[in-house]
């Protein structure tokens, strides 16, 4: 009995489309780490070398942010977008040739909509091209000791050498946590304004399945199948979990959230933080600026303004109730804090990507100002809150003035632009020879370096020094 030409047609149809089901399908690869010490608990093909799709583009955001710290480029500054980006296939923020958008816009496109045209213009604006900024990313992911990772573009679509491993991934999601607090909670959005539009999260799945889950990147091409790399937390614990080669959404959030309670349920209660070492990046200097692009901070300087002479508390909400500082302050000229709060863009709930902090009057009980005065000559003044590490010997300088009421200032000030690295560190007035120094003290070797930079990056003075 003969076959028609029709039925045959359709069997080889269903034969290829079997073949590309499983015949075809991305290998596998899992790891499961402690985020809290970078010890591995579970790992499987985590070595061999798979197509990372987007998973690339928490390099991509890396780069900006430290690119961002450094100075090269301002949040706010607008990015032309090219041709080549804005030919980039799906998935994409639809954006036009010669169109102008914010760096902060392209920033929360490709973080939460994996937006391939928006990584390119970003990729283009920090480094001129895109070949320069998968330089960048080499020497970054190299400097970090991701040894088996290439990168060729700044979006993750696949190409021939663009490749990485679980166990890189995995390192690359812990560097993001902790390396870069301030951007983080971008990954846990399930949507934002990206200028143009409001984007969705493409991982809003798992964060709404999963109890502790806030981030961090998902990735999917035919070439590497359905992949991810997540976090969570729970009970003081942080876990992540990195998936290469999921054959559907549905799967592999299944089993990224199987390898999460694994990690969950094989790591200690109680355990000493070990913070990842900050990667140092030696750019040369053809890398760091091209056409014109600004080599420092766009954040506009502090302004003083006139408020009224009665003592006044002001009180900063960064993303209504993530972070309060109160203060007295009786001085009849103070900075103007709403604009310091805007400049460093606090209002983000710990990201430098949303817009201005809820600023609110308080009663004050009492003039600090008079507490501030009354310390004797050679006496450190501890103002604020002081740091529960007793061991931490170093600390940094950000100037010398002419009486204790400007310094006591220029440390709130100091501490409300770099909340990040500063917020848990003691806040100390000394008078010496030439005057009243402002210090922060109680930090680490590396904890003060890094808040040097930070501020360097916004044109602000720091020095560090070893505090016994």
């Amino acid at each position: 009995m003969g076959i028609s030409r029709a039925a045959f047609q359709f069997v080889l149809i269903a034969i290829f489309l079997l073949h590309s089901a499983g015949g075809n399908a991305a290998p596998y690869a899992a790891m499961v780490m402690d985020a809290r010490t970078g010890k591995v608990l579970h790992s499987r093909n985590a070595d061999t070398r798979l197509h990372p799709a987007s998973l690339t583009k928490m390099m991509t955001l890396y780069v900006v942010f430290d690119a961002v710290e450094r100075g090269e480029i301002d949040l706010d500054q607008k990015v032309r977008i090219s041709r080549h980006a804005a030919n980039e296939p799906p998935s994409k923020l639809g954006l036009r040739v010669g169109q102008k958008v914010k760096l902060r816009y392209l920033i929360r496109a490709a973080a939460v909509k994996s937006a391939n045209d928006a990584a390119t213009a970003l990729g283009e604006a920090v480094s001129g091209s895109e070949a320069n900024f998968a330089r960048r990313m080499n020497d970054m992911a190299k400097a970090m000791g991701l040894n088996k990772t290439t990168f060729k573009n700044a979006h993750g679509l696949t190409e021939r050498g663009h490749l990485s491993t679980a166990r890189d991934m995995t390192v690359l999601g812990r560097q993001l946590f902790y390396d870069f607090p301030d951007y983080y909670n971008l990954f846990s959005r399930r949507s934002t304004s990206a200028g143009v539009k409001t984007v969705r999260n493409t991982n809003r799945r798992l964060l709404n399945a999963y109890k502790g889950a806030d981030g961090i990147k998902t990735g999917f091409t035919r070439a590497a199948g359905f992949n991810l790399v997540a976090s969570a937390e729970r009970g003081g614990k942080r876990v992540i979990a990195t998936v290469f080669g999921g054959r559907s959404v549905a799967s592999r959030n299944q089993r990224v959230a199987e390898l999460l309670d694994m990690g969950f349920s094989r790591s200690p209660n109680r355990v000493a933080v070990k913070k990842p070492r900050r990667p140092v990046l030696n750019l040369p200097a053809s890398l760091v600026a091209r056409s014109g692009r600004v080599v420092r901070s766009s954040r506009p300087p502090l302004r003083p303004i006139a408020v009224p002479a009665h003592e006044t508390s002001i009180a900063i909400a960064e993303d209504i109730s993530d972070v309060l500082v109160e203060v007295a302050l009786s001085d009849t000229t103070i900075p103007a804090l709403a604009e310091i709060a805007a400049a460093t863009d606090l209002g983000a709930g710990r990201t430098g990507i949303n817009q201005r902090p809820v600023l609110r009057p308080l009663v004050a009980q009492g003039s600090a100002q008079e507490e501030l005065d009354s310390a004797p000559p050679g006496e450190g003044l501890v103002v604020l809150r002081a740091s529960a590490d007793g061991e931490r010997h170093w600390g940094i300088n950000v100037g010398l003035f002419n009486t204790r009421g400007e310094a006591e200032r220029v440390l709130l000030q100091t501490a409300l632009v770099e909340i990040a690295t500063l917020d848990a560190a003691k806040r100390s007035v000394v008078r010496g020879p030439s005057g009243w120094e402002a210090n922060f003290l109680g930090l680490s070797e590396d904890g003060a370096s890094l808040a040097c930079r930070r501020l360097h990056a916004r044109s602000l003075p720091c020095t560090p020094r070893v505090h016994r």
